[in-house]
């Protein structure tokens, strides 16, 4: 049989393409022919890891600190992760519930090989980062998406979790602050939320992975609400080490082998390299750099939100956290408002700006809404900003 012919699991089918990526390349070609692009697109810190986790990782590896680890990481990481929540939660973790994964995808794959059975629903809102449905339909399971919008911060609510759970529901996935919108569920609310979900003996899984990166409150792991919640964290966008692969779980007591039994079948273990760099992450020099990166990140943030109102986009929740903004972008002035495939093709083309539309993150806002990352210099924002402004015929500031 030759290589064309083999077949495909059926599953494919239901795997859109992801069209962040499929932007990227885009802009990657208009690159390669001179043209100057900026990116907002990626969700990515153009921060790279600071020079305490350089120093070690080059330990590691002058001391041969590279073979196989075990699957659920390293005694000394799980022990600063450990530290970690009682610092910034005041929360006590054991070290033996900490899963460190091979990035917050390998944990949210493990999260969903241990809880989701063939047939399964999993609530999550909508928009929400479109791997996650992904994740549930690896393991034969169904995502479940329940249109949010700002009324709910484009987040869950538990009425809406109580109206829509049924016989096949195992479970919620949620993210907190959220990638697309860079919102926040409110403390109350998530507890109603895992309340709903325990009466009714489901799971409840929070993707914290941007909690290092919440500017208004101080955030509240899903973690307070009791040990039966599983959350997943990374260290990628606080801890600015994406390429690294390198994120972890907190799940409950009762659960820890049935992780580890799929951690060692699935994985092996996370990078060894990475685990000892990462555990220089929680000293006292890496933490004030990475809260002095936070702090740009707000002033960003604090650029760009009054910038796109100025463009006409209209963002109706503000992000309280992540590195993105959510904006509505029915009634900029561009023939092609309204249609966010459209419309980001053209501030590409014609503009020389990535931003994603809404298409990535599920139906209900995928033709209103574009989700622009500020993971970016301000002055590539106020570049791209007077770059649009030229593109919708306004007058930049």
């Amino acid at each position: 049989m030759s290589a064309d012919r083999l077949r495909t699991a059926a599953r494919l089918a239901h795997i859109a393409p992801f069209h962040v990526m499929e932007l990227a390349k885009q802009a990657a070609a208009l690159e390669r022919e001179g043209r100057h692009i900026v990116h907002m697109g990626i969700g990515e810190p153009d921060f790279t890891a600071p020079e305490p986790v350089l120093r070690a990782a080059t330990e590691a590896l002058r001391q041969g600190m590279t073979q196989y680890t075990g699957a659920t990481g390293i005694p000394a990481l799980r022990e600063a992760i450990a530290g970690y929540y009682a610092s910034y939660y005041g929360l006590s973790v054991a070290p033996e519930r900490i899963i460190v994964t091979a990035g917050a995808s390998a944990a949210l794959l493990l999260a969903c090989a241990v809880l989701v059975d063939m047939g399964d629903e999993v609530l999550m809102p909508d928009p929400s980062y479109p791997c996650n449905r992904h994740f549930v339909a690896a393991f034969d399971g169904r995502a479940v998406m329940i249109p949010s919008g700002p009324a709910q911060r484009f987040q869950l609510s538990a009425s809406q979790v109580e109206q829509h759970w049924g016989t096949r529901t195992r479970g919620v996935l949620l993210a907190s602050p959220s990638n697309p919108t860079g919102t926040s569920i409110l403390p109350d609310e998530l507890e109603r939320i895992v309340q709903a979900v325990r009466a009714r003996g489901g799971f409840t899984i929070v993707d914290e992975i941007y909690q290092g990166l919440s500017y208004d409150a101080t955030p509240v792991s899903g973690l307070s609400y009791g040990d039966d919640v599983v959350t997943v964290n990374s260290f990628s966008k606080y801890f600015n080490m994406t390429g690294w692969r390198l994120g972890w779980l907190v799940v409950p007591p009762s659960l820890v082998d049935a992780f580890e039994k799929v951690a060692q079948n699935l994985f092996i273990c996370p990078s060894a390299v990475s685990q000892h760099a990462a555990v220089a992450c929680f000293s006292e020099e890496a933490l004030a750099i990475y809260e002095a990166r936070k702090a740009e990140f707000r002033q960003r943030r604090a650029l760009v939100v009054p910038a796109l109102k100025d463009l006409g986009f209209e963002i109706p929740v503000e992000p309280d956290g992540a590195f993105y903004v959510y904006a509505d972008c029915r009634n900029v002035a561009h023939p092609a408002a309204g249609d966010a495939d459209r419309l980001t093709q053209a501030m590409l083309q014609d503009a020389g700006v990535v931003i994603v539309p809404g298409m990535d993150f599920g139906p209900s806002t995928a033709h209103s809404h574009v989700r622009v990352s500020y993971a970016t210099s301000q002055a590539n924002i106020a570049l791209a900003m007077e770059r649009l402004a030229g593109l919708f015929g306004k007058t930049h500031g």
